[in-house]
């Protein structure tokens, strides 16, 4: 990739804020971004911004983007409004990467925001079904069911309460990846524990509150194998990065903190049988992002990878080819994935600790590789940090994800 810089980065913490509205939350976000490159707001030249669910949960559409930055001053230049599901965020980085690129702009922004959190409980969970084609939901469910039911689930391991209805395609994908490779509840067990202890010294996370195997083990059900630690948490929240070319870096000086993007892919999902996972979108993706970036996987020094439930990072860690298939699991009770570990996989303490306000969690990944990777991630740094990975996905079709992202970063 020709010389494309990350040179700032800004987010909220991630959690519950009903005293802040969407607009305050993108402000804050994109203030602490501009602070960190040292500019201000004439400098950008364009707005990637991304978002979901404030159509669905307050009737803002069609100029989302525009409404908040208007506003707040970015006037006049290209304003970009982008939807990706989960990989919202992603999307808008690429989308600025890419109009670096073609010369379009020599530094943008991009920005992902959401405000999720509502005391009607049935509404918020029912934004998620969207994430899928609604048209077509009777035939998705009815492969997310077969899925799973290759595995039969314990008695008494479904929860009584409203859940997000992709709680149930993690349950499908862990019936897979078991039915092949004889992975455990344990096993996704021990991911979680290892990402709600990187939490606990992670200021932004929702959640800092370190638990046992046993303790995830005996929390109440969501659905097999998910108990409801191993969830990610309904979030608001936004992050923002601004992105640089290589000659308007130079011009400004500020090269010293500057995290060069070796790779930004992104694609989409198709047709295959459930257990080609060799076929996978994250794996197809990984290997054009490796291609591109002129690594191997073995380079990698740390990885934010998408765990909306501990069983996407079994399966992910996998995909991304940071092991063997099927050995996810066992990478994990190692202690290999854990801060000082062979490949730290979600210092930050992925989705299900640090939160998941879904269009902000793509660029929340790159805030904290750039931050691993300036060596300023304080109790939660790893050493000597060379390469970093970002795996995002978004919303599901047929057997795996509707769209997905892969980044490869250095210093």
């Amino acid at each position: 990739m020709s010389d494309i810089y990350i040179i700032g980065v800004g987010m909220t913490r991630f959690g519950r804020h009903p005293q802040h509205s969407l607009k305050q939350l993108s402000a804050s976000a994109v203030e602490e971004a501009l602070t960190d490159a040292t500019l201000e707001k004439n400098h950008i030249e364009e707005i990637h911004f991304a978002n979901c669910v404030q159509g669905y949960m307050d009737g803002q559409h069609m100029i989302r983007g525009h409404a908040i930055f208007l506003e707040q001053g970015f006037q006049g230049i290209p304003i970009f409004n982008l939807e990706s599901g989960c990989a919202s965020g992603s999307m808008a980085f690429h989308m600025a990467v890419r109009s670096l690129l073609s010369g379009q702009a020599d530094i943008a922004l991009a920005v992902g925001a959401e405000k999720m959190v509502c005391e009607d409980k049935r509404k918020m969970f029912n934004a998620f079904t969207s994430a899928w084609d609604v048209q077509r939901s009777q035939w998705q469910m009815d492969i997310i069911n077969r899925m799973a039911a290759v595995v039969d689930s314990p008695q008494g391991s479904q929860s009584p309460r409203p859940y997000s209805p992709f709680m149930d395609v993690y349950k499908a994908e862990f019936a897979q990846h078991q039915a092949l490779y004889g992975s455990s509840q344990e096993q996704v067990a021990a991911i979680c524990a290892k990402n709600h202890q990187h939490s606990v010294h992670n200021p932004k996370a929702q959640f800092q509150q370190a638990f046992s195997i046993a303790d995830i083990l005996q929390a109440p059900p969501i659905t097999y194998p998910l108990t409801l630690p191993m969830c990610a948490p309904i979030s608001d929240g936004a992050a923002a990065v601004i992105v640089c070319n290589g000659s308007k870096l130079a011009q400004l000086g500020v090269q010293g903190r500057a995290v060069r993007i070796l790779a930004t892919v992104t694609g989409s999902g198709r047709e295959r049988a459930a257990s080609d996972l060799q076929q996978h979108l994250v794996t197809r993706l990984a290997d054009q992002a490796y291609a591109k970036a002129g690594v191997g996987p073995e380079e990698v020094s740390v990885a934010e990878v998408h765990d909306a439930t501990a069983v996407g990072e079994l399966i992910e860690t996998e995909n991304l080819r940071l092991c063997e298939p099927g050995a996810g699991g066992t990478l994990a009770q190692r202690g290999d994935t854990c801060i000082g570990g062979r490949i730290p996989i979600n210092t930050s303490g992925g989705l299900e600790s640090r939160g998941h306000p879904i269009a902000a969690t793509g660029i929340a990944q790159l805030y904290d590789l750039v931050t691993q990777l300036r060596g300023e991630a304080g109790p939660r740094q790893i050493s000597h940090p060379r390469i970093g990975l970002q795996c995002n996905v978004g919303g599901f079709w047929g057997v795996e994800e509707a769209s997905a992202h892969v980044a490869l970063l250095s210093r």
